[in-house]
């Protein structure tokens, strides 16, 4: 079955008080929160610094802080990743996100094998909305737990994004996605209200 695009019009207006601290945490998705480690023989831990820039998480380095459109440069091994990488840049604050939230989020995606970007909500200047039951499974699996504020890495298999048919030209069959994707805010199942 084939998930939709992460693209939907973002028409929410969320407002979120942001405070941004920063915390590196690599994870195989599936693991514990907090996890430390990768998934073995797939990619190294990413280290962070007070700015929220990754580095070495599968040869994905990332500039920037929250809030800001990031540079992401792909190194010649992410194309080979075969399992969810999960890395938080910044961790934010507050309550998790949960398995089927509606978010409201920005995010730019780039290709592992073309280095290109394909989507940027940051080139739009909105966030997007969509709930996690209607994007890609590795953002199905790979965005709960992220808190207000957080800034997380998100590497791909083709598995888990397009496969074989992907709904774009600008990225190839099976190809890994690299993601940097900001949490804005959202509501999780149950709730009324967003996050606060």
């Amino acid at each position: 079955m084939k998930r939709s695009r992460l693209v939907a019009p973002a028409t929410l207006a969320l407002s979120a008080a942001l405070v941004l601290s920063a915390c590196g945490s690599t994870s195989e998705a599936g693991s514990g929160a907090g996890s430390s480690s990768a998934a073995a023989g797939d990619c190294g831990t990413a280290t962070t610094t007070t700015e929220g820039i990754g580095n070495d998480a599968c040869g994905v380095t990332v500039e920037g802080g929250f809030g800001v459109k990031p540079v992401i440069t792909i190194g010649d091994q992410t194309k080979d990743v075969t399992q969810l990488q999960v890395i938080d840049l910044v961790e934010g604050t507050g309550d998790p996100v949960l398995a089927n939230a509606r978010v409201l989020a920005d995010y730019a995606g780039v290709g592992a094998s073309t280095t290109k970007q394909f989507d940027s909500s940051f080139d739009r200047g909105q966030p997007s909305e969509f709930g996690l039951d209607e994007v890609i499974f590795g953002w199905t699996q790979g965005i709960p737990g992220m808190k207000l504020g957080g800034r997380r890495l998100l590497i791909i298999p083709g598995a888990l994004a397009y496969g074989a048919n992907p709904t774009s030209p600008d990225i190839e069959p099976n190809e890994v996605l690299v993601f940097v994707v900001d949490m804005v805010n959202f509501i999780n199942p149950g709730e009324t209200a967003p996050a606060k």
